[in-house]
């Protein structure tokens, strides 16, 4: 078989040629560490590791409104916690304001106090997180969830907990209703009382001059069995708040493994195994070092060459 100096070029240069793409991609590869770089390069492990990708982006989805809910719940929690204090101040003021010695001027200014720690009160209620929300707003507000209204404090919030989007159900916010003003009502079974109520019914009883001990004794001692209840309510919902915390916790470790278990699929698809890629570089590079000697030999030994 005759085979032509030009044709015999031509075939040395398409071997050069493709070894150098050859040498191009083993370097592409080393360089961005992956083994497939587009899914012609293996369609199932691209498949493989898209399918990944999507579920580590549902993870991390997940852990952002894991983040959001465990930040509400905590300023929820912390909420609660000063509302516990204040209303433990009111009560002791209560308290006190029982003594027989003191006089109407000194139950006045028990009273201002308590007013005080009242007004106090309504503030944490009224509490927002860092995104604009109100802790106590229930499935959303717009205003401030707890206002004064001409027949006492009023809930401009919609019941229930808003909660975050995606996976499982985890709250952003607390049920103000049920919170501030769904205290039980011992003088009606069945119906609820509300905590600002209460203190407004105290502070103007004992703001009026005149009253006799024994209805004094009657204002702390119904008092002291509002602000109780009141107490008991607002513990049962900072325990709810720390049991969400306990359950956010357990959420995200379990989604934070499942992100880690995606990102390994997904690695274990398309990332390179750098040893052996090494080794493939170095012996494509050897090849086309060869090649190109053995073409710069061959080109001397053209006819051309010996009749110059």
């Amino acid at each position: 078989m005759r085979i032509s100096t030009a044709n015999a070029f031509e075939s040395s240069i398409s071997n050069l040629q493709k070894r150098q793409a050859a040498l191009t991609d083993a370097q592409e590869r080393l360089t961005s560490g992956k083994r497939v770089l587009k899914p012609s390069d293996d369609p199932a492990a691209a498949a493989v590791a898209e399918r990944a990708l999507a579920a580590q982006q549902r993870s991390e989805a997940q852990l952002r409104a894991l983040g959001a809910s465990r930040n509400a719940m905590q300023l929820s929690e912390s909420a609660l916690g000063d509302a516990g204090e204040l209303l433990a101040q009111a009560r002791e003021l209560l308290v006190s304001a029982g003594n027989g010695s003191y006089t109407d001027r000194d139950r006045a200014s028990i009273a201002e106090a308590i007013r005080g720690l009242r007004n106090d009160l309504l503030s944490v209620a009224n509490r927002q997180d860092g995104a604009g929300r109100y802790l106590f707003g229930g499935q959303g507000a717009d205003t401030a969830p707890l206002a004064d209204a001409p027949g006492g404090v009023a809930y401009a919030g919609t019941s229930g907990q808003l909660v975050a989007a995606g996976g499982a159900a985890t709250p952003l916010s607390i049920d103000g209703r049920s919170a501030w003003l769904g205290a039980a009502d011992p003088a009606s079974p069945g119906s609820t009382a509300s905590l600002f109520d209460a203190m407004d019914r105290v502070v103007a009883e004992l703001s009026t001059p005149g009253r006799g001990s024994a209805d004094i004794a009657a204002t702390v001692s119904r008092g002291l069995g509002e602000f109780d209840l009141a107490t008991d309510q607002l513990s049962a919902w900072r325990s709810r708040a720390g049991e969400a915390l306990n359950r956010i916790d357990g959420l995200e470790s379990r989604v934070k493994q499942a992100r880690l278990d995606a990102q390994t699929e997904r690695s274990d698809a398309e990332d390179l195994d750098l040893l052996a890629a090494i080794s493939d570089f170095q012996n494509r590079q050897t090849g086309y070092d060869a090649a190109l000697k053995t073409y710069s030999i061959v080109q001397q030994m053209s006819l051309f060459e010996y009749l110059r």
